[in-house]
């Protein structure tokens, strides 16, 4: 089993409290709100939302998954920060043991932030990950923290 982690970081014009309440708290409920062709819905199988607990994560028709099991590893509501992991679904591509999320959502001097996010795909045998999937993965984060963000300019108050 080997392990292939990735990085990427985008800037924000929102500020850290703010992005942070909507990609983490608050997400469940507002990215199928404002992206139901990538998340239909959230289903909380265990726990309260909080380390452990365990949601059901039913993909849109605009994507090529039907669902995955996330499991919720950690999450800092003072120091910005969230880890998750994609531990069953169709989504691991049969040679995927899990994909582990970390996010970290900084503040900038200018009011925004920057959030960070490290993946890690840890692999079945000898599977390799191509670099064509990572840049897939890249893009759909990008997309989803670009429509969080057009949502919060659009709906100040959320």
């Amino acid at each position: 089993m080997g392990a292939i982690t990735y990085d990427i970081e985008i800037p924000s014009s929102i500020p850290a409290a703010k992005m942070y309440k909507a990609v983490v708290l608050d997400a469940d409920t507002l990215i199928p709100k404002i992206m139901p062709q990538a998340i239909k819905n959230v289903e909380i199988l265990e726990g309260d939302g909080g380390v452990g607990t365990v949601k059901l994560i039913s993909f849109g028709e605009g994507s090529q998954y039907k669902s995955v099991k996330h499991r919720v590893d950690a999450i800092d509501t003072e120091n910005l920060t969230h880890s998750y992991s994609i531990v069953e679904g169709d989504a691991l591509m049969g040679g995927l043991e899990s994909i582990t999320y970390h996010v970290k959502i900084v503040p900038t001097e200018d009011g925004g932030c920057i959030c960070k996010n490290r993946s890690i795909y840890q692999t079945k045998g000898d599977v390799e990950i191509t670099e064509e999937k990572i840049k897939e993965g890249k893009e759909k984060a990008l997309a989803m923290f670009k429509a969080i963000e057009a949502y919060l300019h659009a709906h100040p108050d959320a």
